[in-house]
């Protein structure tokens, strides 16, 4: 990180310890310069015993004086200004090592979020980077407290994992920043529907950049961001600005879910605008119950809506063969199908897995 790379000194004296040794080189006191400054006496003293610091009206009369450039003076005074605001803001590192283990920061690193390292501070600044903070109130603030309501309305205070969320939810943005989109169309999105659900259904290896693509033409950004311990988010849904992002981990790498919660998150754009916020399988302040029901009608509906569902159940007895052919008739995964009827207790665990075909986003 930019941060940690470059060097800072370990300590800086105060300018008024060089401006002792110039003086004492011309054999000049204390008064004679104030006299020839014309500045007060004790102004000069308290500059000389690092009391005060050399303004840079005063760096000007002292490079009149003593033939020292005034930008000399002002660099000085700046360094030592900047040593000591770092020397307080070391107490500030210090303070978030404790809030730092609340993150699973050696995955983070092994992924390439953060920097790898086993220092404790090293870690908060890295960490504190990452999120784009000063310190732990910035993030509380921001994470918890919801003091910018227009960026963030959904509260992670009382979750247990709350740092690895917000850790995938922080990464998804950093995704989202290096992607260009068109602005938002809900048209396009919804004339955009049939062909990401022929992607979905006959699932090719590079399916993952084929939606982002048809996204990006309605004016949306789409990301896969890998899972961490202790956040068992399947996806995510919010807003920045007037551009809408879909975050989406592969969790359990099921074709099923993880095309139900794609679909699903799609549901919140259309129906739920700017002003909310998903995080799939997670319980947070801000969730609003109805909301989620009906991006879960809109999803299960477009996957394999109710007349396919009787259809199918029309059959008194289900072979992978019949779930293949069926998927095929009605334009869907076969996985969709299993998890529907597995989900209704109508097909056995286990039975017909390998239709699942495991998410695998290597040719994103």
């Amino acid at each position: 990180m930019a941060i940690i790379t470059q060097y800072y000194p370990q300590t800086v004296s105060h300018p008024g310890t060089t401006l002792v040794e110039i003086l004492e080189e011309k054999q000049m006191g204390a008064k004679e310069f104030a006299v020839r400054t014309g500045k007060p006496e004790k102004t000069i003293s308290d500059v000389l015993n690092g009391k005060s610091g050399i303004t840079p009206e005063m760096a000007i009369l002292f490079e009149q004086v003593l033939k020292i450039p005034a930008h000399f003076w002002i660099n000085r005074q700046r360094t030592y200004d900047e040593y000591l605001a770092r020397v307080e803001y070391q107490k500030i590192i210090v303070e978030g090592i404790e809030w730092s283990k609340t993150f699973p920061y050696a995955k983070m690193a092994s992924l390439g979020w953060v920097e790898k390292t086993i220092n404790k501070e090293t870690k908060v600044i890295n960490l504190y980077e990452y999120f784009e903070v000063s310190n732990t109130k910035g993030y509380y603030d921001f994470y918890h407290n919801q003091k910018l309501l227009v960026n963030f309305r959904i509260s992670l205070k009382d979750n247990d994992n709350s740092g690895a969320i917000a850790a995938w939810l922080r990464q998804g943005e950093i995704q989202a920043g290096a992607i260009d989109v068109s602005e938002f169309d809900k048209k396009k999105l919804n004339q955009i529907l049939p062909e990401l659900k022929i992607i979905m259904a006959s699932q090719p290896n590079d399916f993952f950049s084929q939606i982002q693509d048809l996204c990006k033409y309605a004016g949306i950004k789409v990301v896969h961001t890998p899972c961490l311990p202790k956040a068992p988010i399947h996806g995510s849904t919010r807003w920045f600005g007037d551009v809408p992002l879909i975050q989406l981990s592969g969790r359990y790498k099921r074709n099923d879910i993880f095309w139900f919660t794609f679909f699903h998150e799609i549901g919140h754009i259309l129906l739920h605008g700017k002003k909310y916020i998903s995080i799939e399988n997670i319980e947070c302040h801000g969730e609003n119950e109805i909301f989620e029901i009906e991006a879960n009608d809109f999803s299960a509906n477009l996957l394999l809506n109710k007349d396919q569902e009787l259809e199918i159940l029309s059959n008194r007895v289900l072979k992978e063969d019949d779930v293949v052919k069926y998927a095929e008739k009605f334009k869907t995964h076969p996985a969709i199908i299993i998890g529907r009827l597995q989900h209704l207790k109508l097909f056995p665990y286990g039975m017909g897995n390998h239709l699942f075909n495991a998410i695998d986003f290597c040719s994103e």
